[in-house]
């Protein structure tokens, strides 16, 4: 049997500009039958999604799956709260930091593993402040540029 090559990998593109990343880490995702089929699809959003802590454990807030399209009356909500799934360990650490230290807890990346699990990366981060962004920018645009340049030279 030929396994499936799933090229899911659903990204969170401004999260690296806006925030600082100190910790990452992968965790399961709790999802309904017709949930983990938009997945399939490719028919979900992490961009304004962030983590928090309810009871002792971790959900993921925000998160947009769009309904799917064959299901009957049993379809889910598109901005349900999702539970996410690690070790008690990471949870205990990860709840000391966002509350000791003011940090928040932003998903990454939401793809789908070799086994046909959906995974999410999360991280760790801390906001960034005007000047680091701007800094982020002009590194950006100087890296461009010397490529640029090496291209120009080869």
């Amino acid at each position: 049997m030929k396994k499936k090559n799933n090229t899911i990998n659903i990204l969170n593109r401004k999260a690296k500009f806006e925030y600082e990343f100190l910790d990452r880490y992968t965790a399961g995702i709790v999802l309904a039958g017709t949930e983990i089929k938009s997945i399939r699809d490719g028919k979900a959003s992490i961009a304004e999604s962030f983590c928090e802590f309810n009871n002792n454990e971790l959900f993921v807030i925000n998160m947009h799956i769009e309904e799917y399209s064959h299901a009957t009356y049993f379809n889910h909500r598109p901005k349900n709260e999702r539970k996410l799934l690690l070790n008690r360990k990471e949870l205990r650490k990860l709840e000391k930091e966002v509350k000791n230290s003011g940090l928040t807890i932003i998903p990454t990346r939401l793809y789908i593993n070799d086994k046909g699990l959906a995974k999410v990366d999360i991280v760790l981060a801390r906001g960034k402040k005007m000047y680091d962004k701007r800094q982020t920018m002009k590194d950006r645009d100087n890296k461009r540029d010397l490529d640029r340049v090496k291209k120009a030279y080869n």
